[in-house]
């Protein structure tokens, strides 16, 4: 038999039972984990935590380190306890604590195997495994064994329950039948549970697959963004040198041109410093016949006024002629050309960092299609809706209801557009096959309403619509809509809509397999305007 003192050291102050999966907090002190994990829960919400034992507090939720050896030493404890001490039932006739092997439901007594040999072998009593839980084996009502167990009301009973009580008439098994077909029914649940198990195990294995592969995704489309925008930049810093050079190539010219001609000035300033130091000291002369006998250099002589005078503007008119200036329309030419080889690069640089290359389609409305209820602006690339009926030609092509659709058509690659919708409180706008129905104006035509069509509309809510099938854009807010884009991937069978803000917003993408050429497709509500941008 264990001492007190051991069983309490390899007890759980809570529970007060043997330790189950212990853990210890930092002040030493050991619970059984589900014990201690319950007891911070309910310390949740209080500002901070304490030990149920000597109540160290802690201002985060402690940190529960595993007692692996406490464990192991709790383990060795019950392995070694004798099988009494886990029943506590003994022979109810011995003058000593003797295990007890069998008990008797119509004694109410437990037997070891020396006084069982001595027990009654007779029918009413009923031996069974050692329990002390007779009553538990006893209808209350009758005092009897009970027997049976009533499947109408889910109670075990006594023959007298059967046969002149509460339960006569019901639905009778012995209770091992009872138990076993319980059994049975519990192993199918679990069978089921375990199904549902490894399936629920299958989806959580799939979504991180998924988590994992997005990351590496969003790891290599990272790589090709930072790539491209090097390449980008790489492009832009030549262009830049390219420019800046021939800048500074003027500069110098202009430059040295400028330091050749005050170089020359500079001679000429002192020579006509020279003649009039010459002069001056002429005039300095007091004698008159010395004065007019003297004579002066013959280039002192030759320079008059009046020629200085009318050379002096023209001449610093020619200096700056001269000297040259900056020519900006070289630069504007320069940065034209590279520009527009810069564009025409940026799309081999995106198919190089293997990117969609999203240009756009010149898409204009075919104003044969349109309803006489929509006028078309004369650049083909607005509609708007009137009262009035334009009396255009009826055709084949041309819409009941107040719809138009482009003069072009797609039935192979990828095509980008985008759509001005800010003249409009109630939009519809997408793609139509072209045999969709033109000559009734009711759901058979409207764009999304049949198989022929896929849209996205704004009307009471945001959504989108195909054959009919209308499916709100949830749990978004795409506040104000001004611009959609729209991107059709004909092979993909991919039609994409996106809300062109910062930051872009992808609000759907419609999947299907085209089989005709597919049209860009507009309805027009009341007092509203939509225009294609260019």
């Amino acid at each position: 038999m264990a001492s007190a003192d051991q069983v309490d050291e390899l007890s759980c102050s809570i529970c007060q039972n043997h330790y189950t999966d212990p853990v210890s907090l930092r002040c030493g002190h050991n619970f059984c984990r589900f014990c201690i994990v319950s007891a911070l829960d309910t310390q949740e919400g209080s500002g901070v935590y304490s030990c149920p034992e000597c109540r160290e507090e802690y201002q985060e939720r402690p940190l529960l380190e595993k007692k692996r050896k406490l464990s192991n030493t709790v383990e060795s404890f019950l392995s070694t306890q004798p099988e009494e001490e886990e029943t506590k039932i003994f022979c109810t006739y011995c003058d000593s604590p003797v295990p007890a092997t069998k008990s008797c439901l119509l004694c109410e007594a437990s037997f070891c195997d020396k006084h069982l040999g001595k027990h009654s072998k007779s029918a009413e009593h009923v031996i069974t495994e050692p329990t002390d839980s007779f009553k538990d084996l006893k209808c209350s009502v009758h005092g009897e064994i009970v027997k049976y167990y009533c499947s109408e009301d889910s109670a075990t009973i006594c023959m007298s329950c059967w046969v002149a009580g509460d339960h006569r008439g019901h639905h009778m098994e012995l209770l091992n039948v009872a138990s076993e077909n319980k059994k049975e029914k519990l192993r199918i649940v679990t069978e089921t549970l375990k199904s549902e198990r490894e399936e629920t195990k299958r989806r959580v294995q799939r979504l991180k697959d998924h988590r994992r592969e997005e990351k590496e995704k969003a790891s290599g489309v990272t790589e090709r963004v930072t790539g491209l925008v090097r390449d980008i930049r790489e492009k832009l810093d030549t262009l830049e040198r390219g420019v800046l050079s021939e800048i500074s190539r003027q500069e110098e010219k202009i430059s040295l041109s400028v330091s050749d001609l005050i170089s020359q000035l500079e001679t000429q300033k002192d020579e006509l410093s020279r003649k009039i130091i010459s002069i001056e000291e002429f005039c300095k002369i007091t004698d008159p016949l010395t004065v007019l006998k003297k004579e002066l250099e013959s280039d002192v002589i030759s320079h008059r006024s009046s020629d200085v005078i009318s050379h002096m503007s023209c001449d610093i008119i020619s200096d700056v002629r001269d000297a040259g200036c900056l020519d900006q329309g070289i630069i504007s030419q320069m940065l034209h050309r590279e520009l527009s080889h810069f564009a025409d690069n940026l799309i081999d640089l995106k198919i190089k960092r293997q990117f969609s290359v999203m240009e756009k389609s010149d898409i204009l409305l075919d104003i044969k299609t349109a309803s006489n209820y929509i006028i078309i602006s004369e650049d083909l690339r607005s509609a708007s809706f009137t009262k009035l009926n334009q009396k255009r030609p009826d055709g084949p092509e041309k819409f009941k209801s107040r719809q138009v659709l482009s003069s072009c058509s797609f039935s192979s690659g990828k095509h980008y557009w985008e759509v001005d919708v800010s003249e409009a409180e109630k939009w519809e706008i997408g793609v139509a096959g072209h045999s969709i129905e033109r000559k009734i104006d009711g759901d058979e035509s409207y764009i999304g309403h049949n198989t022929k069509s896929w849209s996205l509309f704004l009307v009471n809510y945001f959504g989108t619509k195909h054959n009919n099938t209308h499916k709100k854009i949830e749990d978004r807010n795409p506040g104000p809509v001004q611009t959609v884009g729209i991107y059709l991937d004909y092979e993909a069978g991919r039609l994409s809509f996106y809300q062109l803000c910062d930051p872009i917003r992808h609000l759907h993408t419609h999947t299907a397999t085209f089989t005709e050429p597919l049209h860009a497709a507009f309805r027009i509500y009341n007092n509203s305007s939509i225009r294609i941008i260019k």
